[in-house]
């Protein structure tokens, strides 16, 4: 499922960094959900096998049915974790991709005021992805809250060190992906080894339409991936072409 990182400085230095942003929320989490996710990153910096029978922790997992959340879904399932994948049933989606979703399990939500919130930043030609996913995390942190699930997951690469897993009012959040150390090339083979190389989605390209400027931020955010070695420069090169035909 995931391989140890073996002799890789950054890798090893970013697993022993979130080592300690897990001890900080061990009271928070309970002993359960703290020895197996403490397993988890002994085996990504050592190999060190584990018990991955479940344990009864509930997850809820804000959901998109991209590469990343559906890796996310594949790992903790398979460390015994009972995720609840939650799609905020979103405009712009494809038919497809719910139905796809459905398939993994996922409750479908609704994000109060998402369309009038996302074309107000269109119309004033700013960027909507750190909007959209503010919103998103809000609506999957409710029902959370009103479920009584006190972890929350998501599909984050970037946000390693003590913002991998910590305390938010009564909920942890967990940035999966960046709390194991993944990189893309290893969520795409995780996946199964196929990953449309496009960034965004239909709403963000109608922004780049109406405002070409906008594309300059995607692309700074393809940059700070790759200078977190989060992509490999050949994908960096394959989304920035991406972002620039749009």
């Amino acid at each position: 499922m995931i391989t140890p990182v073996g002799d890789d400085f950054v890798k090893r230095y970013r697993l022993e960094y979130n080592l300690e942003a897990l001890e900080r929320v061990r009271g928070e989490i309970g002993e359960k959900a703290y020895s197996r996710m403490k397993a988890l990153i002994e085996y990504r910096l050592c190999g060190t096998e584990f018990d991955r029978s479940p344990i009864n922790v509930k997850i809820a997992l804000a959901f998109s049915g991209g590469s990343d959340s559906t890796a996310t879904l594949k790992i903790l399932r398979w460390a015994g974790f009972e995720v609840v994948p939650i799609m905020a049933k979103l405009p712009q989606m494809k038919e497809q991709v719910i139905e796809k979703a459905m398939g993994h399990g996922a409750v479908l939500v609704e994000v109060p005021g998402y369309l009038e919130a996302i074309t107000e930043q269109m119309n004033k030609g700013a960027p909507i992805c750190g909007r959209c996913h503010s919103m998103v995390m809000k609506t999957v942190e409710d029902y959370a809250r009103k479920n009584g699930i006190k972890i929350v997951a998501s599909g984050d690469l970037l946000s390693s060190g003590l913002i991998s897993i910590y305390k938010k009012d009564d909920l942890t959040v967990l940035n999966f992906p960046a709390f194991l150390a993944l990189d893309k090339a290893e969520i795409i083979e995780l996946i199964g080894g196929k990953y449309d190389l496009q960034f965004g989605c239909p709403l963000l390209w109608e922004t780049f339409r109406k405002a070409p400027g906008v594309k300059r931020f995607a692309i700074q955010r393809v940059l700070r991936e790759l200078r977190a070695r989060a992509i490999t420069p050949e994908i960096a090169e394959a989304l920035i072409f991406d972002i620039l035909s749009r």
